[in-house]
């Protein structure tokens, strides 16, 4: 008993645009991917602080060398500070959970790492390398299929994971699913936003507005199919706010991501075993910040009419369903399972 009581089970989740951990002693946070270091000299006495993470660092974006080193589900490749602002997020979320980083309060700690469906092994050793002097053990698995085993939906089931960086799609057959069985898409929430900002601007070329809120209009104002308001919003026309009607932009943003995800879908469909596709068509589970998206599970239910059918279950609250799913992963697995990385 001893022994387990030293060890400290965590599930990370890191994300493109926000990153979640769930630990067994019952902490649960959530933070922004974003790591940010000051300047200079003026913004190093204003801030009082050598590196920000989360949303301290977005706030404070125009004094800070700001970093959002994770793209598409992954740590951005070649780039030094990226991988140090990955170290910063991870030490961050760790001593969110009560992680001390420089004594680690005596406790091993054992992670569980979700990572795109995917991701090729240089990518996962990134991953190793950025968490090796912070955790004891570690287990990456593809998201996904953390997703499912958080939600305990192993069996018969499609798991559709759209984040803002990848959209990643598994067939869960009652056991660890094979490459055969997963997909990643890259359209997925960025993907949305880069094609809202492009079609905004083209419709109002005058107007100033940056990334950041576009992400925000989006997540405010997303949907398929049709909407019962406009969407409208306020940005600076010549430096005066000026409402601005985005809705047609918004619809064609949101549904760009359409075609691939519905190809993907099906063509996974179709590779089931013939006696087991009815049951995984009427258990399609929609997860992620960017399954949110306003009439999205409707229209893929309306896109497995094709196929015979089928039902898709959207998951309400997605923000701690893939950490919670890692935790789980950690707390069940055997110890011939884990990485050793240091110890």
């Amino acid at each position: 008993m001893s022994e387990k009581k030293e060890v400290l089970h965590v599930g990370i989740d890191l994300g493109t645009s926000r990153s979640s951990i769930s630990a067994s002693n019952g902490q649960r946070h959530v933070v922004e991917s974003y790591v940010g270091w000051p300047l200079d000299m003026v913004a190093r006495k204003v801030l009082k602080k050598p590196v920000l993470v989360g949303r301290e660092a977005l706030d404070n974006r125009s004094m800070l060398d700001l970093h959002r080193p994770l793209e598409q589900g992954l740590i951005k490749d070649g780039s030094e500070k990226d991988e140090a602002a990955v170290r910063e997020l991870l030490w961050h979320l760790l001593s969110l959970v009560g992680v001390d980083r420089e004594a680690k309060n005596g406790v091993k700690v054992r992670a569980v790492v979700g990572v795109p469906a995917e991701a090729l092994r240089v990518n996962k050793q990134q991953v190793r390398k950025a968490l090796q002097d912070a955790v004891d053990s570690l287990m990456i698995v593809s998201e996904p299929f953390a997703v499912a085993y958080g939600l305990e939906e192993l069996l018969h089931t499609m798991i559709i994971d759209i984040g803002a960086g990848t959209t990643d799609i598994c067939v869960m057959n009652g056991r660890l699913p094979t490459e055969e069985d997963q997909r990643t898409l890259t359209q997925a929430g960025d993907f949305v936003d880069d094609q809202l900002m492009r079609l905004t601007r083209e419709r109002y070329p005058d107007a100033r507005f940056s990334i950041h809120m576009v992400r925000n209009w989006k997540e405010e104002g997303s949907f398929v199919g049709t909407t019962k308001a406009p969407v409208v919003v306020t940005a600076p026309v010549n430096g005066k706010p000026t409402q601005l009607d985005i809705t047609r932009e918004m619809q064609q943003a949101c549904e760009s991501i359409l075609p691939s995800l519905t190809e993907s879908m099906l063509d996974l469909l179709s590779r089931v075993q013939p006696e087991y596709q009815e049951r995984v068509r009427n258990h399609v589970v929609l997860s992620g910040g960017t399954g949110l998206i306003r009439g999205l599970g409707q229209r893929l239910e309306q896109e497995l009419q094709a196929v015979g059918g089928g039902k898709v279950k959207v998951v309400k609250d997605p923000i701690f369903v893939g950490s919670d799913g890692g935790l789980a992963i950690a707390t069940d697995a055997p110890d011939n399972d884990w990485e050793r990385l240091s110890g």
